[in-house]
């Protein structure tokens, strides 16, 4: 797949490259939580340059996904106001979460987790971390 900023990939061609269902699930799980649509993005990051995808619910980044050819990362930014909950969540997450957690500084803005999506344990993980850095709303007459 070209790397050129100039023609951004299709998402089919994206879910090609990938070629895990661990991919098209989290878009699915993105869409039908959120009613998110993907927006790709080019860039130039020294930590992952490419096209990427991104999704945003109310002007709130949820997640960045980085494709790669069989695999790909999920970016999940744990915010100074989700960090309690996060580490009161962080026991029940794989080994491998914990590690990731573990390991990344915190900067001002949080902890930028780079996930690499490789199992469905880890999907999951990914999923409960979404779900606390934005619950999804209940519908009226569901409370």
């Amino acid at each position: 797949m070209s790397s050129s900023a100039q023609q951004p990939p299709s998402m089919p061609q994206l879910s090609a490259q990938v070629s895990s269902p661990l991919w098209d699930e989290l878009l699915a799980f993105l869409h039908a939580t959120w009613g998110v649509s993907p927006k790709l993005e080019f860039s130039c990051c020294s930590l992952a340059p490419g096209w990427n995808v991104k999704f945003r619910k109310g002007g709130r980044a949820l997640c960045t996904l980085y494709p790669d050819s069989g695999a790909f990362t999920c970016m999940v930014s744990v915010g100074p106001r989700e960090e309690t909950a996060a580490e009161q969540l962080l026991p029940t997450l794989t080994p491998y979460l914990q590690r990731l957690y573990s390991s990344t500084k915190p900067a001002r803005f949080g902890r930028w987790l780079m996930i690499e999506v490789s199992s469905p344990a880890v999907l999951e993980d990914v999923k409960h971390l979404l779900l606390l850095r934005c619950p999804p709303a209940i519908p009226a007459g569901r409370a």
